[in-house]
């Protein structure tokens, strides 16, 4: 085995662990989104997957800001419940916006530093981001958001041969699936 095959295996056994934290909305997936947001890192830039190597080190930052905001927000939910926000149509408007202009910037960004697959990279980055945005607010649709970032992902994955990440990114896309209903059933609005 490589050493990047090591390095997906540990982000793939990581990953399906944050998988489930994120799923039941507890507080230690932004502990162990540390832990798989690393060796992901690595991994992209290993293979020049510029976009994707930088969303991974913006995941672990984010790690940091999501905890401090679920602390927070769990505070002000019923025990067993999930705390949702409402997505506010600004914050949609702009993140279509985003969404829009941010997919060929970043094609042309990653043109020009040599990046590998530069369209799957440059959406799944910029969806990631907004998703990862979405989640740390507690909005409910970012797992509509997921959902598509997670089948580019896997699509990139299959296209460079990292076939470990791949697996990771096509469960995430299922069980995104799977939480949007969950957090449906189970959520409580706080705002």
């Amino acid at each position: 085995m490589t050493f990047t095959e090591v390095i997906e295996v540990l982000a793939l056994v990581t990953g399906l662990i944050y998988l489930f934290f994120e799923i039941i909305q507890s507080n230690w997936m932004w502990v162990v989104g540390i832990l798989t947001g690393i060796p992901v890192a690595i991994s992209f830039g290993m293979q020049h997957i510029w976009a994707s190597m930088t969303l991974n080190i913006y995941y672990v930052i984010m790690s940091v800001v999501g905890i401090i905001m679920w602390i927070n927000a769990s505070k002000q939910t019923t025990e067993g419940a999930y705390h949702l926000v409402h997505l506010p149509k600004k914050v949609l408007i702009i993140s279509l916006i985003a969404t829009v202009l941010g997919i060929p910037a970043m094609i042309l960004a990653l043109h020009l530093t040599g990046g590998q697959e530069t369209a799957l990279d440059a959406v799944a980055f910029v969806l990631s981001v907004i998703g990862t945005w979405w989640l740390a607010k507690s909005y409910l649709q970012q797992w509509l958001v997921w959902i598509v970032a997670d089948v580019i992902s896997t699509a990139l994955c299959v296209s460079m041969g990292s076939w470990w990440l791949a697996a990771l990114y096509a469960a995430y896309a299922g069980w995104a699936v799977f939480g949007y209903f969950l957090w449906k059933k189970k959520g409580e609005y706080i705002a």
